[in-house]
């Protein structure tokens, strides 16, 4: 499960952040996962219950952003949701699909005091 070494990072870096910025709590982290990240969002939460206690991030809440799979026609130009992984374009039917956006995993953003 890599998820929990991705969590403890998210922390990590969510922890150096409100240091800098001389808080003593983290309050919110807001993450921006793509349906191709290649993580378990369901194993995310469950790590991040499960490692925030010892941190200064231990009441925060953890709030997730789905980010779908998207691509672009080389042939024609169209942006479209790509639905079950089929990378058809919807306009003209072209297999040339170039990923755009979903393949995130990154923290949007981060509220601390």
């Amino acid at each position: 499960m890599h998820e929990l070494s991705i969590v403890q990072n998210i922390l990590d870096i969510a922890e150096a952040e409100a240091k800098k910025n001389n808080a003593a709590k983290i309050i919110k982290i807001r993450l921006k996962i793509g349906e191709m990240a290649g993580v378990a969002v369901d194993s995310i939460r469950f790590c991040f219950e499960s490692i925030k206690y010892n941190t200064i991030a231990k009441d925060a809440k953890l709030l997730i952003d789905h980010i779908p799979l998207t691509g672009r026609c080389k042939n024609c130009g169209v942006d479209f949701v790509i639905k079950n992984y089929r990378f058809i374009c919807e306009n003209c039917n072209g297999n040339k699909v170039e990923i755009i956006g979903g393949k995130e995993l990154q923290i949007e953003e981060l509220e601390a005091e």
